[in-house]
């Protein structure tokens, strides 16, 4: 049985329409570099707007998380995934809902009922002990034993610090030959989520005041394959039919067993089935230093270091005979893999030759690197090198560091790099900082009071105003946001009072190094994130503020006396621009 048209069929039965997977590339969405999640391409419906479909909906959708990145090689992690979920857009809620999942598991599935446990959320000062789904799920033969009540951490969801949100209730599977506890203990390992029902029930405002929402919204993921490790009795998520031919494939180019050699093939598999699906998304992505494309080379520069491990043939065509065998797989499923296989394997193929021309000659030098330092840390100067003369990522050379037990530099190399950014920047005549014309102390407080202004005009106007340009002279500043219409003075005034409350506030300015990825997975806003390299600044002013930026910035907002909006006009169609001075 295949487990996604059994899933699709159910629901399609029991009037779910379903729908195509969106892009793995976000459309519209910097914010972040790729779906997530299979509710993420629906908030806009989840959140009030009407589906094209009607109310129930049901698909499988491609996502990837970065998140657990250096957990790959393990037995359970990947980086591309597949997730199963339908909704309920104003229609039926938590009783039909839980109905659906139960008869899903234990009539279409056949898994045994003594095998589940289910966990509820537990309520808290503002919203009741969700007893409705508890309910439920007694008169469905899970005893009270099997029953776990979690607070906000485990069992509520909310896409933000507010709008619609409400209490969960999980499915967990005894993945164990151990006899089954007869009760429920969430801290067992051995107990396994397989299921979640997020229940949108509430809103919450931006002063954090729950009301009941009126039309209530059900979303259900399902992460395929965790579920078809539990269907096909494994532990080893690699053992499965989904990885099969992929890793005898790797077997027969390696001319190796997979017992043995399992962190370098799970490795290999993974990475090559994530880039084959980044490679082939509709946007086109290809290897580079930023954003997707920086995932892409780091995906694929990670599989073809294991390759080398496993003493595979470099010259040979290898990344390409396994992506083959992983677009066999999904072409019948995703079109787009069928469509830009040519794509697909020329990618791999091209960053396969940039690699290798400086692999072997990077390896040698890490080698000799070792034999020469003194205790058991590669500093920053040899890190930047293997970064900057043979195209190691940072997180390569402290893979490779952590296999020799050893630790690197890392901050050291960050300074490094930003000293060679900075080297570079000051080396570009006319490239100024961020929209900054001169690093003098004015500029530097109105380059601070833009990440405030863009702050409040969220708030303010709404989430989803974004900056658009800016342009800083010892004078004032200027600043250009995405907006469909003339400020009143009653949002001006307001703007205005919530920036100076906050510099009146004296929060601190702090600022931390990361990975790009990285920071706009931590919430960190930019304005042309493809412009950055792939390490960035992040500048955050308490809570207020989350920014990539170049920088440069004040200590704390007490710094910058009093701000006033002096002019706000169009800019171009859909872009505003407010004119301000700090006095």
């Amino acid at each position: 049985m295949n487990l996604k048209d059994a899933y699709i069929n159910y629901f399609k039965k029991h009037g779910h329409v379903q729908i195509p997977s969106a892009p793995l590339i976000p459309e519209n969405d910097p914010s972040v570099l790729f779906n997530t999640a299979g509710m993420q391409p629906l908030i806009p419906y989840l959140m009030g707007k009407e589906h094209p479909e009607g109310k129930r909906l049901v698909d499988y959708q491609k996502c990837v998380r970065l998140t657990d990145l250096d957990s790959i090689g393990d037995k359970t992690h990947h980086t591309f995934f597949e997730m199963l979920g339908n909704w309920s857009l104003g229609d039926y809620f938590k009783k039909e809902s839980i109905q659906y999942s139960y008869e899903f598991l234990t009539e279409t599935l056949n898994i045994p009922v003594e095998k589940l446990a289910v966990t509820v959320f537990a309520g808290n000062d503002d919203i009741p002990r969700d007893e409705v789904s508890a309910d439920v799920w007694r008169s469905l033969g899970i005893s009270e034993d099997r029953i776990a009540y979690l607070g906000v951490e485990d069992n509520f969801w909310i896409a933000g610090e507010s709008g619609p949100c409400g209490g969960d209730t999980e499915i967990f599977y005894f993945r164990s030959t151990d006899e089954v506890p007869a009760e429920f203990d969430p801290k067992d390992e051995r107990w396994v989520e397989i299921w979640n029902n997020v229940f949108m029930e509430f809103n919450k405002d931006e002063n954090g005041k729950i009301t009941e929402l009126p039309s209530k919204n059900v979303d259900t993921g399902m992460g395929l394959e965790r579920v078809v490790a539990v269907l096909e009795g494994v532990d080893d998520n690699y053992k499965t039919s989904i990885w099969k031919e992929i890793i005898e494939t790797i077997e027969m180019v390696s001319k190796k067993t997979y017992v043995g050699n399992e962190l370098s093939m799970r490795i290999i598999a993974d990475h090559i089935r994530t880039s084959v699906f980044i490679a082939a998304d509709r946007a086109l992505v290809k290897p580079s230093n930023t954003d997707q494309g920086y995932i892409l080379r780091r995906l694929i520069r990670r599989a073809i270091r294991h390759g080398k491990k496993l003493e595979i043939d470099m010259n040979s065509d290898w990344l390409a005979i396994i992506a083959k065998e992983v677009i066999k797989k999904y072409e019948n499923y995703y079109s787009e893999i069928k469509d830009n296989k040519e794509i697909v394997l020329d990618v791999l193929r091209n960053e396969s030759l940039k690699f290798n021309r400086t692999l072997e000659k990077g390896l040698r030098e890490f080698a000799k690197m070792l034999k020469h330092l003194d205790g058991n840390i590669i500093d920053k100067d040899n890190a930047f090198k293997l970064y900057d003369t043979y195209g190691f990522p940072i997180e390569l050379t402290e893979e490779m560091a952590t296999e020799h037990n050893m630790s690197v530099d890392v901050e050291g190399f960050y300074d490094k790099f930003r000293a060679h950014q900075e080297k570079s920047r000051t080396a570009s005549a006319g490239k100024f900082k961020g929209g900054l014309a001169g690093d003098g102390e004015t500029e530097t407080k109105y380059h601070t009071a833009t990440h405030l202004l863009n702050a409040a005009l969220k708030i303010v106007v709404g989430p989803d105003v974004h900056q658009r340009g800016s342009n800083i002279t010892p004078e004032r500043m200027r600043f250009d946001f995405s907006c469909d219409h003339k400020l009143t003075d009653e949002e001006k005034h307001e703007v205005e009072k919530l920036v100076n409350d906050w510099i009146k506030a004296d929060i601190p300015v702090t600022m931390e190094t990361m990975a790009k990825d990285e920071a706009v997975k931590s919430g960190a806003e930019a304005m042309f994130i493809e412009k950055y390299a792939d390490i960035v600044n992040v500048y955050s002013i308490g809570d207020v503020s989350k920014e990539i930026c170049g920088g440069p910035h004040v200590n704390s907002t007490s710094e910058l006396g009093v701000f006033r909006i002096k002019k706000e006009e169009a800019s171009s169609a859909g872009v505003r621009r407010i004119k301000a001075v700090l006095e």
